[in-house]
């Protein structure tokens, strides 16, 4: 086994504090969610560094309003772009929007248990929004992480995803009640299964693809869905003493770390937490990583089924 990478950086290091010194002129990066909270925090540090940032938001006048920030304390000002997740044609625009060569994907955006929702297609939103939008986005612009030469995806899953593992009998999750919980949780073992079967598809591009969990940040549009804490599970709740809570500052940072600094070059298909490589889950502690969330044959699996909900064309 290899390894576990660690750097410097723990729980409590700032997204500014793990790029200071770091040079991201001539790198193009987007930021799902980029109009608050982790996104915009994570944004304001490449700018910083920078890179030349697109946030692709739900909301343009919440991006413009972010995009003001971002450039009042760095100098930089981002681009702002419309990206709904949920929605297919949403994505598709996006990408045939951009043009030349992307360096980094952040996938940030997500949404955490909302009352029960479909898309048009069917599909739970959680789903929907976590995983298979980011899923379209991030082949879709394969071409141009590709063309940058060594590019970096960024997914950003959480300690969510030990409350569930994908079922491959029901993505849709249409069979048996709704439990917000689960389906959040099924969302976020996805995004790791995405990063491990992307890195190994795409490690002849030179494309770098980890996931990670953010840890537990109170500030943010995410919790929008929850009334009140203490009615999440543990792994969400005060009580929790497994599961480091940090500022918005704190949080960007394992993003930053793993899309940005030269400590993460040639770091690919991991799962990090609080600035370094997660070791494997233990029962009774919520840290770590699931083994079905690394698992090779199930990465590859959800990557062939997701492209079939999808519609496209699956070769392998």
């Amino acid at each position: 086994m290899e390894d576990l990478v660690t750097t410097p950086f723990d729980a409590t290091t700032t997204a500014a504090e793990v790029l200071e010194g770091v040079d991201l002129r001539g790198r193009r990066a987007v930021v799902t969610g980029g109009s608050s909270g982790l996104g915009a925090e994570t944004a304001r540090a490449l700018a910083g560094a920078g890179a030349e940032v697109t946030l692709a938001v739900r909301d343009p006048a919440a991006g413009d309003r972010a995009a003001a920030e971002i450039a009042a304390s760095t100098g930089t000002r981002p681009r702002v772009a419309p990206l709904d997740l949920a929605d297919r044609a949403s994505v598709a625009a996006f990408v045939a929007a951009w043009d030349g060569p992307l360096h980094v994907l952040v996938c940030n955006a997500g949404v955490m248990a909302p009352p029960e929702t479909r898309t048009p297609e069917g599909w739970e939103l959680q789903f929907a929004t976590n995983h298979l939008g980011h899923f379209a986005l991030a082949t879709g612009l394969h071409p141009a992480l590709a063309a940058a030469g060594d590019a970096r995806v960024v997914v950003v899953s959480s300690v969510g995803h030990l409350n569930a593992d994908v079922d491959f009998d029901d993505l849709a999750y249409e069979h048996g009640p709704y439990d917000p919980w689960s389906a959040y949780g099924r969302s976020k073992t996805a995004n790791v299964l995405f990063a491990v079967e992307a890195a190994r598809r795409w490690a002849g591009d030179g494309i770098a693809v980890n996931a990670l969990n953010p840890g537990r940040i109170t500030a943010t549009n995410l919790s929008r869905h929850i009334g009140d804490v203490s009615a999440a599970p543990a792994s969400f709740g005060p009580r929790s003493t497994d599961v480091s809570w940090k500022t918005v500052e704190q949080g960007a940072a394992t993003s930053v770390l793993l899309a940005g600094s030269p400590l993460a070059d040639g770091v690919t298909g991991r799962y990090f937490e609080d600035c370094a490589e997660a070791g494997p889950h233990r029962e009774g502690v919520r840290r770590g990583v699931a083994g079905y969330a690394l698992d090779p044959a199930r990465a590859a699996r959800l990557w062939r089924d997701s492209l079939a909900l999808l519609g496209a064309r699956v070769t392998e």
